[in-house]
């Protein structure tokens, strides 16, 4: 894939090419130019740096979206020793927006349910872009289900705009499978880890997003709607989507403030796709830290902590 450049990320890619321009000036004149190599790049991870620590909620909504970014079934295929995937919701069909399986993750055995896009126009149009339909809903219920039944802990991963709001779901009852979802999770007596990746988007996400921790990284997002949407509604114009992204607390330093996830994943300089590699490391840790911590509450326990954190959320205190 050829590379992507977001707006706010020019300067460094201007002086990228000058980098590159001086490394061939180097080798077809011989002429031994390391000292001004080393200045440009430290002046680009400077850039960089600056850039990526004064980003605006709708920059990072942008980060969250890039092309590039890993998706759940990369960093799946990347820190688990096997993957076994388990389709259909014996109902409909076997949505691909949504995938789940079994999976060895370190010493724990896990069940995986997570959101998929595609990379391209075919498999965008296979995986509808991420937007799982009801079928996607009740496969994901259907393993987590059988997760509890078999005492496996949950690792559900979302990276999603939403679900389809077609009327193909609404004739399939999206609301509905998605409330049966929010209502069942509380009831599955194994440990659940939700883990925001790119785009948390709406009830699309919440459909697996109920969780004894939620974690998300440091540019995605996790909104009750996109900014889009939300500007098309309070402004009549989706250009204003910049001003929603900031209205909607969307970012995960806005939701780690409010309660609405218990921490930050760090990202590498320059966004999660700038780095993929180290950006696995980081998740795998992280996944592994909570699952042992977790592991560890009995499930009773496990159970009302859950109910009571989901339960706190949005309330006011008068005085």
């Amino acid at each position: 894939m050829a590379a992507y450049v977001l707006p706010f990320e020019k300067p460094v890619v201007e002086l990228e090419n000058k980098l590159r321009e001086l490394r061939t000036f180097s080798e077809t004149q011989n002429i031994d130019v390391s000292r001004e190599i080393e200045r440009m790049q430290e002046k680009i991870r400077e850039t960089r740096r600056h850039i990526y620590s004064n980003l605006s909620p709708w920059q990072k909504v942008q980060v969250a979206r890039h092309p590039q970014r890993p998706y759940p079934r990369d960093y799946i295929e990347a820190i688990a020793t096997d993957f076994i995937e388990l389709h259909g919701d014996r109902l409909y069909a076997d949505d691909r927006a949504i995938v789940g399986g079994l999976a060895s993750i370190g010493p724990h055995r896990v069940m995986a349910v997570f959101t998929q896009k595609g990379r391209d126009t075919r498999s965008n149009l296979e995986r509808n872009f991420g937007c799982a339909y009801p079928e996607g809903y009740r496969k994901a219920l259907r393993l987590m289900r059988l997760a509890a039944k078999f005492n496996i802990p949950i690792l559900s991963l979302i990276d999603t705009p939403g679900a389809f709001p077609g009327v193909e779901s609404e004739e399939r009852h999206i609301a509905e499978a998605i409330a049966v979802n929010l209502r069942s999770a509380f009831e599955l007596a194994v440990p659940i880890l939700v883990i925001v990746t790119g785009e948390g988007g709406s009830g699309g996400a919440l459909g697996i997003g109920v969780g004894d921790r939620v974690l998300i990284l440091q540019y995605a997002y996790y909104s009750v709607i996109s900014p889009e949407g939300c500007a098309a509604i309070l402004w009549k114009d989706r250009a204003y989507a910049d001003r929603a992204a900031e209205a909607l607390k969307l970012t995960a330093d806005d939701l780690l403030s409010m309660g609405l996830v218990d921490g930050i994943i760090p990202e590498p300089l320059g966004g999660a796709h700038s780095d993929p590699e180290t950006m696995t490391n980081t998740l795998k840790d992280h996944i592994l830290r909570n699952l042992d911590e977790l592991s560890r509450v009995p499930r009773e326990e496990l159970l009302k902590q859950r109910y009571q954190k989901f339960r706190g959320m949005g309330v006011l205190e008068e005085n």
